[in-house]
């Protein structure tokens, strides 16, 4: 899919679930498949994907796609929110801007933050979400890897939660689940290896297609966590 088509949309009749419905806000990366392998166990999935101008969007899209098929998801829907890209501000979609490659990243938010962008990914699973009467939704943020990200916060998911309420229908009860939120990036590897999580499927690299840099803040801390985990990061490497 081109940055510039439209929104891919599968299954949106859905079959009468055997369990309640979440919409899964997946990435294609890491964290977002093992919290997709996490909502599993209770509820039946739907899973979104959001386009929003980033440099491996057709990677992900590969990945989103592949773990999709995995899970087996009632629904997917792919959204174009590349307006973000548009807005820039980010080393993940302005090409005129460096990705971090440094070991140590100086203090601060990094250049990877994108302006707002959890807020506008819950915006879009929120709506689907109402319209396909799911009860939940999930994100694969976490605090303790996270480089600062000021929408990765307990604090921030729950005044959105908040904003879910005084904004949907009366009927509406959407709940935001982040199973990940306090775990780091070794626990996050081992909970996906406990729950079956098809981690080689996975993308996480910021700037590479075809195999992952090694060398970006994203491949450094993932290839941290599997090794910490004591097992071996399945995608491969440049380096």
């Amino acid at each position: 899919m081109s940055p510039g088509s439209s929104p891919k949309t599968e299954n949106r009749k859905l079959k009468t679930p055997s369990k309640p419905l979440a919409v899964i806000l997946a990435s294609g990366g890491l964290d977002s498949c093992v919290t997709a392998a996490a909502a599993r166990r209770e509820f039946d999935l739907a899973l979104l994907h959001a386009n929003y101008g980033q440099r491996t969007l057709e990677r992900e899209l590969e990945a989103f796609r592949a773990q999709a098929a995995f899970f087996r998801a009632a629904a997917t829907l792919e959204v174009d929110l590349n307006y973000l890209g548009v807005i820039g501000g980010s080393s993940l979609t302005d090409l005129a801007l460096a990705i971090p490659t440094d070991e140590v990243e100086p203090p601060g938010i990094p250049s990877t933050y994108v302006p707002f962008r959890n807020s506008n990914f819950l915006a879009a699973a929120v709506a689907w979400a109402e319209v396909l009467g799911a009860s939940a939704l999930f994100i694969g943020a976490n605090i303790l890897d996270n480089p600062g990200y000021p929408d990765c916060r307990p604090e921030y998911f729950q005044a959105y939660e908040r904003l879910i309420e005084l904004g949907t229908r009366p009927e509406t009860h959407i709940r935001i689940h982040t199973p990940l939120i306090n775990l780091d990036k070794a626990g996050i590897v081992r909970l996906g290896l406990e729950l079956g999580a098809p981690l080689d499927l996975t993308w996480s690299c910021y700037q590479d297609h075809i195999r992952a840099c090694g060398k970006c803040s994203s491949c450094r801390l993932r290839l941290k966590g599997f090794a910490a985990a004591g097992v071996p990061d399945p995608i491969p490497y440049e380096s």
